[in-house]
């Protein structure tokens, strides 16, 4: 028998325990895990949560890795084709983990409706695009169809279709310049058969989805000619490990460039999320510590006769070190449910419900986004369970100092 274990577990169910001086201490000890365990987890899985969402956003609109010709333009405008017929296209055969490698082009545009202009940037994609991202944003209508003949169906943002009026179904023109500015522009009339809301304001606000034709048409490239390629991997913490392979396996005129590269402000900014969580967490352990120390320190002198009586009967100070350690873990296990069981509720409620919302301009998300995993919050229990037994450790060192003779008659 664990006789340590046994007067624990004793000392716990006493209704002395339970009514004693140090009752409130210990609820106040308890309150403090299972406060800190929420924030915790809140910390957590809202900046993962972040991260993941503005990731997906950007690799929805531009792939994870772009491959494009060599030049000076830094705009979203694709001016010089590619060859589509190349040797990583259709599969990237010497790079693995590739999801998909699809083509694009890009022309920018003015849409001009009776009351209103905006300018646009039209995407041109083709018959083998994903649209796994969009048809998740998809908030009416369909996705376009492009794998028959040339079509005018477009795919718009609730932030255009509200800018400019345009609802699902209506058609309207679009105006593209020409080289020679002094011609007559390109004039499209295209059709809205599906209105999209991603949220990310700076590319709802310009970008529509439509046929590739189109572009190759106006930028009088052949129909084996395109802007250029997106890749898709299947591991985002790959991305600059897979970013230098397909730059090693592309041909010399080509140029590959990671989302990271593209957009290094925001990725260095969201990488500040990291150093928010890591010093939530600290501030958090240290505080659910200090008043576990705190109740540790009540307990022990609130039985002093005990540990005196103990010793007197032969018990080393390891051993009733070992009782309020034991005393120590059930309370920071009970903290630490309660935690779990309202953080995890708080969580769950967000991810389905979306009551708590954010600025979509400043986070590029409309509603704080949660990331849930479960060994992520298995590590947090035990990494938060382990560093507060840790910290107890040191006033145990207290037992050591009581005399039994003095403590038996300790009042």
């Amino acid at each position: 028998m664990n006789y340590e274990l046994f007067i624990a577990k004793r000392i716990i169910a006493a209704k002395q325990y339970k009514s004693s001086i140090s009752s409130p201490i210990i609820k106040i000890a308890i309150s403090a895990i299972a406060v800190g365990i929420i924030v915790m987890m809140i910390a957590i899985a809202t900046g993962f949560g972040l991260q993941e969402k503005i990731r997906e956003k950007l690799s929805g609109f531009n792939g994870h890795i772009q491959i494009t010709n060599f030049d000076n333009n830094n705009s979203e405008i694709t001016l010089i084709p590619i060859a589509k017929n190349q040797d990583f296209y259709p599969e990237f055969k010497n790079v693995d983990n590739i999801k998909k490698v699809q083509p694009y082009a890009t022309k920018g545009g003015i849409i001009r409706t009776e009351t209103d202009f905006e300018g646009i940037i039209l995407k041109g994609v083709d018959k083998e695009y994903d649209w796994t991202f969009f048809k998740e944003y998809l908030v009416e209508g369909t996705i376009p169809d492009f794998k028959g003949d040339v079509t005018n169906d477009v795919l718009i943002s609730k932030e255009i279709s509200n800018r400019l009026h345009i609802n699902l179904g209506d058609t309207f023109n679009v105006l593209f310049v020409k080289d020679d500015p002094s011609k007559a522009p390109w004039l499209r009339v295209v059709k809205a058969v599906g209105i999209y809301n991603s949220g990310f304001q700076d590319f709802d606000e310009n970008f529509v989805i439509g046929d590739i034709r189109h572009i190759q048409k106006m930028n009088r490239w052949s129909t084996d000619e395109v802007g250029g390629f997106e890749v898709l991997i299947t591991n985002f913490d790959e991305i600059g490990l897979k970013s230098n392979q397909v730059y090693k396996e592309t041909a010399s005129t080509l140029n590959s460039q990671s989302i990271i590269e593209k957009y290094p402000g925001i990725f260095e900014w969201i990488s500040l999320f990291d150093n928010n969580i890591y010093l939530i967490i600290v501030i958090m352990v240290l505080v659910a510590g200090i008043n576990m120390i705190t109740a540790l320190l009540v307990l022990i002198l609130e039985r002093t006769q005990m540990i005196g009586i103990l010793k007197a009967l032969g018990s080393t100070n390891v051993a009733i070190r070992k009782v309020f350690l034991y005393n120590a873990g059930y309370l920071v296990l009970k903290g630490l449910f309660w935690g779990n069981l309202i953080g995890l509720g708080i969580l769950l409620a967000q991810k389905y419900l979306g009551f708590i919302t954010l600025n979509s301009e400043t986070y590029y998300v409309s509603e704080a986004p949660v990331y849930l995993d479960f060994w992520y919050i298995l590590l947090l229990n035990i990494c938060t369970l382990l560093l507060c037994l840790l910290m107890l450790i040191v006033p145990t060192l207290l037992i050591t100092k009581i005399d039994p003779v003095k403590s038996i008659k300790f009042e």
